[in-house]
């Protein structure tokens, strides 16, 4: 009876695991098939397709710096005994 509980057990395992990896793989495809989706969309509206691309249109533009010299040093020193 422990022999048939062990196999039973084993095949359960083995059943669970191949529709992980079905699962698994499902979403793979999936995921090449939106990112091909998404650079074919990109390509049509003549936009990089990238991350660097996708970051820097996201990022708020950086502010306005009005130096007029270049050389501007900001040093905070303290001595120590």
């Amino acid at each position: 009876m422990n022999t048939l509980t062990q196999i039973l057990r084993g095949l359960l395992f083995f059943v669970l695991t191949l529709f992980g990896m079905a699962m698994a793989f499902i979403f793979m495809v999936s995921t090449a098939i939106a990112i091909g989706v998404l650079y074919i969309v990109a390509r049509i509206k003549g936009r990089p397709f990238g991350v660097r691309a996708y970051w820097d249109s996201r990022r708020p533009p950086a502010p306005a710096r009005s130096f007029k010299n270049k050389d501007v040093v900001d040093v905070e020193m303290r001595e120590i005994p």
